[in-house]
């Protein structure tokens, strides 16, 4: 098959975040402009730097998988069935012995099961290596997200985990677009999911000097391009779109929501956690995604920013998108929901893609919201604090990781003429 000719479509969408329980409620909260940011429940902060951060309220795996299955799965993989079941319902794509074969699975995930490896290391440490659980393995390794999956769903198509670390999302549904762009396979429902809402993740972070310690309000710590920003707030999610060739999508008769016209991704080379001070990596990346759209700069109408709330991020990333865009970045919107959601890990860049599909749909870009004192560094349109109503044709979405990984989507308005 032509590799051009094979065009990807997006059938469906499931998130869920500290905004919701589902898309459709985490998407009311973007546009209003909420903050899913709060104090910690799931463990004790208080010995912590950072008491806070964007948890999903009242999430009962249960309702998803079997309380067999439940048990013996880690939240993350728990969140990633969840929106996958989303995905799949709304796509009204049906897994039978006819397509098993066709479908498949990429689910991206920057840890895996943390909070697994961590509850059980307390175990060994206090009551032997006979106690440690004969699931600790299948809990915590990576890859169980899209596993879970696809067992869930029945599909038999490759089942994949990509891992690099925010990236890891957006890497999984750029790996995904090629595989069906390439005639490889029919369909794959593809996303991240993470969840790392315990002790050792936050003292991790914290021992980096990444996270905000705004702990006198949380809601508004997580501030993208603001002057007084100081770290990146720790969020949980599950992001799920399902990729779908064209020609297959229109055959049974799908509705279409949009379509992914290119993923660009590169890597820094430079360092493993800071991004490189001449945004090469970044430049790069959304100038090889505008290079296969076919696009010009001036074709996107949004910007989706990887936008973390650091020092470091968020100025690198201005200077990126100035590089890439030239004089248009002083003109096209650019907003981060990560000032709401927080920072989603490895879900961040699954979760960023289905709210370009939301933008598309609705005409409405998401605020950069806690946005109040303009930084010098950053000076492009941020969408600040309101949401915008805009026609959107081309959205792009930035994601970057530690260890210099750096990735690109564009998601466009579906057009049946398009050549």
């Amino acid at each position: 098959m032509d590799y051009k000719s094979n065009r990807v479509v997006i059938t469906g969408i499931g998130m869920i975040s500290p905004l919701g329980l589902d898309a459709n409620t985490t998407w009311t909260g973007l546009v209003n402009g909420k903050s899913g940011i709060d104090y910690v429940t799931q463990f004790d902060a208080r010995s912590l730097d950072t008491k806070f951060g964007g948890e999903i309220k009242g999430f009962d795996p249960n309702n998803y998988m079997s309380s067999k299955d439940a048990r013996r799965a880690d939240r993350f993989a728990q969140l990633a069935v969840a929106a996958s079941k989303e995905a799949l319902e709304q796509s009204r794509l049906e897994i039978n012995n006819g397509n098993e074969k066709n479908i498949g699975v990429i689910i991206g995930s920057g840890i895996g099961g943390l909070t697994t490896l961590y509850e059980q290391m307390a175990v060994l440490k206090e009551k032997g290596p006979d106690r440690v659980s004969p699931f600790l393995v299948p809990m915590m390794i990576g890859d169980m997200a899209a596993g879970q999956v696809s067992i869930a769903l029945g599909a038999k198509g490759p089942a994949l985990c990509t891992t690099s670390a925010c990236a890891s999302g957006a890497d999984a549904i750029g790996a995904a677009y090629e595989l069906i762009k390439h005639g490889e396979i029919k369909a794959m429902i593809a996303g991240g999911s993470e969840s790392i809402m315990n002790e050792i993740g936050f003292a991790g972070f914290n021992a980096l000097r990444a996270l905000s310690t705004r702990n006198d309000n949380p809601q508004t710590a997580s501030r993208p391009f603001d002057m007084e920003r100081d770290g990146f707030v720790i969020g949980e999610g599950a992001g799920v779109l399902v990729l779908e060739n064209l020609e297959y999508a229109i055959e049974r008769g799908a509705n279409i929501l949009a379509e992914i016209l290119s993923y660009g991704a590169c890597a820094d080379a430079y360092h493993i956690t800071q991004p490189r001070e001449d945004a090469e990596g970044a430049t790069s990346a959304m100038k090889i995604a505008l290079d296969k759209a076919g696009l010009q700069t001036t074709d996107i109408d949004y910007i989706n920013a990887h936008g973390t709330s650091t020092p470091l991020n968020d100025k690198t990333e201005t200077k990126a998108i100035k590089k890439a865009f030239g004089d248009y970045a002083l003109k096209v919107p650019v907003s981060s929901t990560k000032s709401m959601t927080g920072h989603l890990i490895g879900a961040a860049g699954a979760v960023e893609a289905a709210i370009c599909v939301f933008v598309i749909l609705n005409g409405i870009i998401p605020p950069t919201i806690n946005y109040s004192i303009s930084d010098p560094d950053c000076d492009l349109d941020y969408v600040p604090n309101t949401a915008r109503k805009a026609s959107v044709t081309n959205a792009l979405s930035n994601s970057f990781g530690f260890g210099g990984h750096n990735s690109t989507l564009i998601i466009s308005k579906y057009n049946a003429e398009r050549n």
